[in-house]
């Protein structure tokens, strides 16, 4: 059975990222992967400097997140499309998790990893270009980003009152994610 981290880029209220999130998680676990559901906002960390790194090591709560996802063998994320990127509080945690400390490999957190990466927007790309530089960025540090990825554009229109995916279309695009996540970090897990 596959591990999986799942986190939004997006701590606000309501957040579409959340939102769309929830319902990827919920198609990993149908495939029988266990979802470790975690806010970034539970492990905040000062903007990352190699001269605080040297004074002060890694913060606690940035070595907390890092052994999440070292724990775990891959990845459900989430994220908003900020001036076509992803958000500095989604980076910030990459970038703190990718420090090595004592003996850990280098890049532990990331490489020989599976990550499923998605976005929203009430816009109508749906945050499509944030897909584009996060699977580099994951890539780059080792992780292996399904082809597949699901930008949900005009998600504002896809919600009930509760602020949850109603779309059954999207609905079974995002479980359908989660699930090929799930399978791929099993198999790699496996051999």
């Amino acid at each position: 059975m596959a591990k999986l981290l799942a986190f939004a880029g997006s701590t606000r209220k309501n957040s579409y990222n959340q939102a769309i999130l929830d319902v990827a998680a919920e198609g990993a676990r149908e495939a029988g992967a266990e979802v470790t559901m975690i806010s970034l906002a539970d492990y905040a960390m000062p903007i990352f400097n190699e001269d605080e790194e040297a004074e002060f090591g890694i913060p606690e709560r940035a070595q907390a997140f890092k052994e999440l996802l070292i724990s775990h063998d891959g990845f459900l994320i989430a994220s908003p499309e900020y001036n076509s990127s992803y958000p500095a509080l989604l980076k910030n945690a990459i970038d703190w998790a990718s420090r090595k400390a004592g003996d850990e490999k280098v890049l532990g957190a990331y490489k020989g990893k599976v990550a499923g990466i998605m976005a929203a927007s009430a816009g109508g790309l749906g945050g499509m270009r944030v897909l584009v530089v996060l699977r580099m960025l994951l890539e780059n540090l080792g992780t292996m980003v399904l082809p597949t990825q699901r930008a949900v554009a005009k998600v504002s229109t896809l919600l009930d009152d509760n602020g949850a995916v109603s779309d059954e279309k999207t609905i079974k695009q995002l479980k359908s994610l989660g699930k090929e996540t799930a399978e791929l970090a099993a198999k790699i897990n496996a051999s």
